[in-house]
């Protein structure tokens, strides 16, 4: 909702107890503006420090869930990284830290990769491809994220790019689900995503693949 150019002017003129009265009715119904500015009005924290504490959650949640999914199927597993990236998007949420959704979703995809690339290989493909699919998928955002952000910040993430490309070459299938949809994996080795990516993205979906 756009607020209207005479109602900013009548809440401007509003005497300071009344405006207070109205931002904790108004806090009381948003969770979200509530976390947010203790935030950035009381905690003391940074961006920095709060990206590394839901770093040590995602840590945490991958260690404790480690075993149990080391043998799940590709359903569970996807099932698994979509809640722990709830730790990302609450983050995201309250700080606004956008260097930090780029290096946390990184983080998290290759963690995961690093312990189940090379484990369906053998599956079947109507069993795995949404798993794939879902790994494509987040390959593509991350992508799209970091083209947001100034280009001189590209480099601190070209390891990590490099790594998940070979992670994605360890997964036969996924390799081969990849090349069908349009992932050109050398993008990530080489550290060359095109400015485009979002385009790019945008015309596989509209010719039907990324599904």
């Amino acid at each position: 909702m756009i607020l209207d150019k005479d109602l900013k002017e009548a809440i401007s003129r509003l005497e300071p107890k009344e405006k207070d009265r109205l931002i904790y009715r108004l806090l009381k119904n948003d969770l979200d503006l509530t976390n947010r500015l203790y935030f950035e009005l009381v905690s003391g924290d940074t961006k920095e420090s709060r990206r590394k504490q839901a770093k040590r959650q995602i840590e945490k949640d991958i260690e404790n869930t480690k075993k149990a999914i080391r043998y799940a199927t590709p359903g569970i597993l996807m099932m698994y990284m979509r809640e722990t990236s709830g730790i990302i998007n609450e983050h995201v949420k309250i700080t606004k830290d956008k260097y930090g959704e780029v290096e946390l979703h990184i983080f998290l995809l290759k963690s995961f990769l690093e312990i189940y690339a090379g484990n369906f290989g053998k599956e079947d493909d109507k069993r795995a491809y949404t798993f794939y699919i879902y790994v494509i998928c987040r390959v593509f955002k991350i992508m799209g994220l970091l083209k947001k952000l100034h280009e001189d910040l590209y480099i601190d993430f070209a390891d990590d790019f490099e790594q998940i490309g070979k992670l994605f070459a360890a997964g036969n299938g996924l390799m081969k689900i990849a090349i069908y949809n349009g992932l050109d994996v050398n993008w990530l080795i080489n550290n060359n995503i095109p400015d485009n990516i979002a385009a790019i993205e945008k015309d596989l979906r509209g010719r039907g693949f990324l599904k």
